[in-house]
């Protein structure tokens, strides 16, 4: 990789484009623009790969995989297989996981030489419209690149609750760093990050309670599928607590002590706070450029201008969706539009999610709530399929899988596709391709169905 040196500062400082974040919106624009011939910086104070990579989407899935082997060895007898007991030792997972993502982080960096992009280590900061300063490590002093286009790509970060004591629990950041868990574990949020984690822990047999302030689970989920995975959930182990809200954590990790708001104590070794994520936006200084925010969000438009045109933004700073497909689509459309001469939009309409639990969720499109509120009940049908796979047929789990469509009455256009189950990932991936493309019921009911699959429930719902 290309070192910074003091020649390099004095005699070559201009670019024609400066990446604040070596993540992963950051990391496809900065490519994207060298590719077109761009001279490139990208500056990044942290680990190359951002949330995603590092501390996210790719250790979190890890863990998914490692918990679930739990099971399956459970019930490898029913299947022929005779083991010996099962141990579990979650600090040898851990510690692989880390092994894996020390192994992408520096296949980034490799990637970017490759690209010839400058990456320049340390904490970047505005000095200018079109100036940043950055606080390296190697050099006594701050130094000032230029550029005619800005990119903030510097993404996001756990939050905690504003309680006594929540330094003392863990956020996600925390959980990929631990040598190994304690035997009882509270998380702390009903959205997906709380969800996947109360799954990779209880199928590492470890006991999890997990608090939720609201009265449901995975808001912005169909709610029908949310249901059905909090009973799954619940039947799997982990109690789930609703109406709860803590106001207090005291202690120390391995002896902590949680109390809610009517007085109840929880005691466990460890806390997880899975309580939402916010843009990473300190010491940027954007007031001295005037940078417009909306709740401590960078407000962009539909080609991720912000209100100064060439400084742009992409990914979790955003007031858009903050997923990691998503940061890469708009990183590449930014470098396509700047140096590319295109005019590219990202479509935001029909983007599929999936939560990595146990089973795992996935869908696109409206959910069945949606659709009313925009369409009205007399012109929306829901299609469903709720059945055991055949995966759990010779064990004792009761587990279903639940297959859903919502359709507009009127026209016969499929709005949504929720899944519960299974693959669902994989199998949403490729229904968005249809749902995207404008696709009926008929279109749906007229494909030869693929048995004996989970997925063909799609093709053969009446």
């Amino acid at each position: 990789m290309k070192r910074l040196s003091r020649s390099f500062i004095l005699k070559n400082h201009s670019f024609d484009l400066i990446v604040l974040g070596a993540g992963s919106g950051g990391l496809a624009a900065a490519k994207r623009a060298a590719g077109y011939g761009a001279r490139v910086a990208i500056i990044e104070g942290d680990r190359v790969g951002g949330t995603c990579v590092i501390r996210g989407c790719v250790p979190k899935k890890l863990l998914v995989y490692g918990s679930k082997h739990v099971e399956n060895i459970n019930n490898a007898s029913l299947f022929g297989i005779e083991l010996n007991e099962v141990k579990i030792n979650p600090g040898t997972l851990l510690k692989n996981v880390r092994k894996e993502v020390d192994r992408l982080n520096q296949l980034h960096i490799d990637l970017l030489e490759k690209a010839n992009v400058n990456l320049i280590r340390g904490w970047g900061y505005f000095t200018g419209i079109n100036s940043v300063g950055v606080k390296t490590s190697d050099l006594s002093s701050p130094i000032e690149l230029n550029a005619k286009n800005i990119l903030i790509a510097v993404g996001g970060r756990p939050s905690r609750p504003n309680i006594p004591g929540a330094s003392l629990g863990w956020v996600s950041d925390d959980v990929f760093l631990q040598k190994s868990f304690p035997e009882k574990v509270v998380v702390i949020g009903g959205g997906f990050i709380a969800c996947e984690f109360s799954c990779i822990l209880n199928g590492l047999g470890i006991s999890v309670k997990q608090l939720v302030r609201g009265g449901n689970l995975l808001k912005g989920f169909d709610q029908e599928v949310s249901l059905a995975l909090q009973k799954s959930m619940i039947a799997r182990g982990i109690d789930i607590r609703f109406q709860t809200e803590i106001v207090s954590l005291d202690g120390q990790v391995g002896a902590l002590r949680l109390t809610d708001c009517q007085g109840y104590e929880y005691k466990c070794g460890a806390v997880i706070f899975a309580t939402g994520r916010e843009p990473f936006l300190e010491g940027l200084n954007l007031d001295l450029i005037d940078l417009k925010t909306i709740k401590n969000r960078i407000a962009v438009d539909n080609r991720h201008q912000t209100n100064i045109p060439h400084i742009l933004a992409v990914g979790d700073v955003t007031d858009k969706i903050n997923l990691t497909p998503v940061a890469i689509e708009e990183g590449r459309i930014c470098a396509d539009n700047l140096f590319g001469k295109k005019n590219r939009l990202i479509d935001y309409e029909f983007i599929p999610k999936a939560v990595f639990s146990q089973p795992e969720i996935a869908g696109v499109g409206l959910t069945e709530q949606e659709s009313l509120d925009r369409y009205g009940k007399n012109n929306v049908s829901t299609y469903k399929a709720r059945f055991r796979p055949m995966s759990k047929m010779l064990t004792k789990s009761e587990e279903k899988c639940l297959l859903k469509l919502v359709v507009n009455s009127k026209t016969e256009i499929v709005l949504g596709c929720h899944m519960l189950g299974d693959y669902s990932a994989e199998i949403i991936q490729m229904a968005s391709i249809a749902i995207k493309m404008g696709a009926k019921k008929s279109d749906f009911d007229q494909t030869m169905a693929l048995h004996p699959t989970i997925a063909e429930e799609f093709v053969t719902m009446q």
